[in-house]
């Protein structure tokens, strides 16, 4: 008896959509002195709370100034507020946004902390690049970003998707209630960092990206007591990104999204 052997059909592999998919779980957050932003991977946005633990009698905020003062503090808050948010036995891959200046210290402390979700992989992003990145901007041409914090202001210049240049100042929105901080003192804030960097620019990028525009970020974007002077001062747009205080978390999980098709497309972090 003559046996004919079909060939077996070849079925593409395909990954499930991101509900589905538990080993490529993930997660974007956005790590704030005023706020912590989560992002889950076929969940959406799951967290926008106050930055505090509570390790005795009272709250601590283990981040201050664009800085991780406590990472066992920030580990007990994560495990608190996404622990049982996960798959009991999943890996997520995490992407955390970072201040562009002090980078190095707070990656350090925010892997540290971000251990207790029992990551696969971590990855950071400057969270300027993540804002353009929500915002849609187009990286062919150098573009200016002003992310306005709570306690932290930062003006980034980004040349081809990549940080080219950056100033930083210890003031931000939560400053104007808390200290009593004149909104024109901000505002000054920002015109003087453009300025300095302006100047120092011997390549013309930052002209370049002045005549482009600035994207305004985070939840000092939508105060008209400090932004309405800027345009005049600054001689170019300014315009505000949609929805300004999740911009830079909306960008992390752009990045996810894009690693659960292409696992390389964060890069290393």
């Amino acid at each position: 008896m003559t046996v004919i052997r079909r060939p077996r059909r070849t079925v593409a592999v395909r990954h499930s959509p991101w509900p589905r998919c538990r080993r490529c779980s993930g997660i974007a957050l956005d790590l704030g002195s005023s706020r912590t932003r989560a992002w889950i991977a076929g969940r959406g946005m799951v967290l926008d709370v106050p930055t505090v633990t509570f390790p005795g009698s009272g709250a601590i905020h283990p981040i201050q100034r664009g800085a991780i003062v406590d990472a066992s503090g920030t580990a007990r808050m994560l495990d608190r507020l996404l622990g049982h948010r996960l798959p009991r036995f999943g890996r997520p891959l995490v992407v955390v946004t970072t201040p562009v200046l002090d980078g190095p210290a707070f990656r350090e402390a925010a892997r540290t902390a971000v251990e207790i979700l029992r990551p696969r992989a971590v990855h950071t992003v400057p969270g300027a690049r993540a804002v353009a990145l929500a915002a849609g901007a187009d990286h062919s041409s150098p573009l200016l970003v002003v992310d306005l914090g709570a306690h932290l202001t930062e003006v980034v210049l980004l040349a081809e998707g990549a940080v080219t240049d950056a100033r930083r100042t210890a003031l931000g929105v939560g400053d104007l209630g808390d200290y009593g901080t004149p909104p024109g003192d901000l505002t000054d804030a920002v015109v003087d960092m453009v300025t300095a960097m302006l100047r120092q620019d011997r390549s013309a990028t930052t002209r370049t990206a002045l005549r482009r525009g600035i994207l305004l970020s985070g939840g000092g974007a939508l105060r008209p007591e400090i932004t309405h002077g800027l345009p005049d001062r600054l001689g170019c747009p300014v315009q505000p990104v949609p929805s300004p205080h999740t911009a830079a978390v909306r960008g992390a999980a752009g990045l996810l999204a894009a690693a659960h098709h292409h696992p390389l497309a964060t890069g290393p972090g």
